[in-house]
């Protein structure tokens, strides 16, 4: 009994060793290092939305990537987008009050990565789009929803920049 115990865990630590084979950086460019993420521009005329989303971009960078946000002069590559639009969409009206039951907010953007050392873009993404649903009966504010959806957003952005297979 002992020895099969002993088996059994040394298997479970040889399988915990070994992994999957893959590893984060896998998912991501090796050539590049550095990137310098461009104030996002807007056509919106709702306020802050493309300094939040600059913002959301470069944490989601620095956490969830191996590069290193940088200068615009000493960055591998530069990442800029452009809020299109916000829109807003309302769902189930209350009979009695005739006030919105569900909301939905939807924000467009264009995105491009660009690689200065060679001029090569990235990526490059015309259209972008995000949907967030919010309740504000329950409170959920249009704040709220812009503030949820720049987060799915900026993860969003993210994720165009996992290498291509």
């Amino acid at each position: 009994m002992n020895r099969l115990l002993l088996t059994l865990a040394s298997l479970v630590a040889l399988v915990g060793l070994t992994g999957c084979g893959y590893s984060s950086d896998d998912l991501f460019r090796t050539d590049v290092k550095t990137v310098y993420v461009q104030m996002f521009d807007t056509r919106e005329f709702r306020r802050d939305l493309e300094f939040m989303l600059t913002e959301a971009v470069k944490k989601r960078i620095a956490t969830d990537t191996p590069y290193r946000i940088a200068p615009k002069e000493k960055a591998d590559t530069i990442l800029k987008g452009e809020v299109l639009e916000e829109r807003q969409a309302a769902f189930a009206p209350d009979f009695r009050s005739r006030q919105p039951r569900d909301m939905q907010m939807t924000l467009i953007v264009r995105m491009e990565w660009k690689d200065v050392r060679t001029g090569r873009i990235l990526v490059n993404r015309p259209l972008l789009l995000q949907g967030v649903d919010y309740l504000p009966p329950a409170g959920e504010t249009e704040k709220f929803a812009q503030q949820k959806g720049i987060d799915r957003l900026a993860a969003r952005i993210v994720a165009q920049m996992y290498n291509e297979w």
